[in-house]
């Protein structure tokens, strides 16, 4: 094991403070409205989508159509398809010597923002160990901690009842800390466009649709203020 992973793995440190106790939520919101262990640990581990991964919870309790269940994960991951370009080209002069899989699998924003802002700091040789390091550490925080909230999950809320009446204010709570951070990267009428949209739709149609009809009035939004521009 080369130092420059050793280093990444280190360095994913501060990302696991963020990640661990946010999976053990996802853990125990999975297990609350009765997915199994199991598939909650497998969630993680295949998906491997934050926040997604609570919406996929969410539809899945709903009982939403699959192809929905899909297309809303897929619509919310879609930007990652431009953190890739974005990274290779932080870490020029580097080149890959791996398959743009290794490079891509573990790829989310916390670990995307760390990279960008330390591959200067990595000698050229060694920063494709050191990213693959970083990504590592945040995969096993997450897994790891799906696993504790999973498999713990259903002694903890039959023990604490306010661990089981707050749970409801977990995925709201995550998503609101998420509109904090981008707040002042995003439009104004972008994110009232959005809001608008999801809430209104809220009023005929299931959460699902709503969140679907969100991110298009959000894109309408993009759209439209380009062509003002």
């Amino acid at each position: 094991m080369s130092k420059a992973f050793c280093r990444g793995l280190k360095d994913s440190l501060s990302i696991a403070v963020g990640y661990v106790p946010v999976a053990i939520s996802f853990g125990l919101a999975a297990v609350a409205v009765d997915v199994p262990a199991w598939a909650a640990i497998l969630f993680s581990v295949l998906v491997y989508a934050g926040a997604s991964q609570f919406v996929l919870v969410s539809l899945i309790s709903q009982q939403a159509w699959f192809l929905t269940v899909v297309a809303v994960v897929w619509l919310m991951n879609l930007r990652h398809l431009f953190y890739g370009p974005a990274l290779l080209n932080a870490a020029q002069p580097c080149t890959p010597k791996r398959p743009m899989l290794f490079w891509g699998a573990g790829l989310t924003d916390e670990v995307f923002a760390t990279a960008v802002g330390r591959f200067a700091k990595q000698p050229e040789s060694e920063k494709e160990g050191w990213y693959l390091g970083l990504q590592l550490g945040a995969y096993l925080s997450w897994v790891g901690g799906t696993a504790v909230g999973a498999l713990f999950g259903a002694d903890w809320l039959g023990r604490w009842e306010v661990l089981d009446k707050s749970l409801g204010f977990v995925l709201p709570a995550l998503f609101f800390t998420l509109l904090l951070e981008i707040a002042e990267a995003v439009p104004r009428q972008v994110l009232l466009a959005a809001a608008l949209g999801s809430g209104l739709s809220l009023l005929i149609m299931p959460v699902y649709m709503a969140i679907i009809v969100g991110m298009f009035a959000g894109c309408l939004a993009i759209l439209l203020g380009r062509k003002h521009d």
